[in-house]
């Protein structure tokens, strides 16, 4: 389905009883909203509604062109604007990788509109703030961001031959098809640069701008994940002042929701109290 909100048109995927608790599902870099196909049938299978929209610059019709277009206030001014189009007052909040980072801000700003928040992969922004000026180890896993950052050489690494770097890079989702799922539509003119504007637009003030998180919260995080450590993964507690479940996925990576959408979807449930 489409979605108008904030004067752009985003792709969703929906599914799950109309009647059930709403569950707003925000994707990470650099995928799309059917990462989350593996995880949703037990979501559905327990009365839950699911939404899971192509977010900014990964919806062709949701892809402006300046960079400050994709500062984190205005992702989570997206994911607002997206309940209110869907007419919904409060959702259950999952995100993974960007999407977690939506959802952190979703929830401290706007605990009000957050029943609960399942964050995948990537804790609260201060505790990556935490990690990065303490652990030599997360600042080797993060200087990958720094060729993201550089408007057209990122886009050339990452696209030649075929997307082959993107394609390494996303090697713990699946198989090929899989993988081809995410790499192709970065290939499409203009998406793998709006996708890694979100990169580019990010700013300390806009991450240390996100306060404590209010609200029922579990973390989801797998100790074979590249890019954040233990350091990050255990400062997350810190920065959340409602009740707080860490959830540690052994022998997985950092792409949880293609590699482990049966525990993913046990720890949501857990955390949403659906299906008891």
């Amino acid at each position: 389905m489409q979605v108008e909100a904030r004067g752009l048109t985003f792709e969703a995927r929906t599914g799950g009883p109309t009647d059930g608790e709403p569950v707003l599902l925000l994707h990470g870099f650099p995928q799309h909203g059917g990462e989350w196909d593996g995880v949703v049938p037990a979501l559905h299978a327990a009365g839950l509604r699911t939404y899971a929209p192509d977010q900014r610059g990964y919806s062709p019709l949701a892809r402006p062109g300046a960079v400050e277009a994709y500062r984190l206030p205005e992702l989570v001014a997206d994911a607002a604007a997206l309940l209110d189009a869907l007419g919904v007052d409060a959702a259950h909040v999952v995100g993974h990788d960007w999407g977690a980072i939506v959802a952190w801000g979703l929830a401290a700003g706007r605990p009000d509109r957050v029943r609960s928040l399942t964050a995948v992969s990537v804790p609260h922004p201060a505790a990556m703030a935490h990690a990065l000026a303490t652990d030599t180890g997360q600042k080797a896993r993060s200087s990958y961001i720094a060729l993201f950052r550089k408007p057209g050489t990122a886009e050339r690494v990452l696209l030649a031959l075929r997307a082959a770097a993107l394609r390494r890079l996303l090697g713990g989702v699946g198989d090929a098809a899989r993988v081809a799922r995410y790499a192709d539509p970065m290939r499409e003119p203009g998406a793998l640069s709006a996708a890694l504007n979100w990169y580019r637009a990010m700013s300390r003030a806009d991450l240390a701008a996100v306060g404590p998180v209010p609200v029922p919260t579990t973390f989801v995080w797998s100790n074979r994940d590249i890019a954040i450590g233990r350091t990050a993964a255990e400062a997350c507690a810190a920065h959340v002042t409602g009740d707080y479940r860490p959830v540690v996925l052994p022998g997985v990576s950092h792409w949880i929701p293609d590699e482990a959408p049966g525990p993913l979807a046990e720890a949501i449930l857990a955390r949403t109290g659906a299906g008891r």
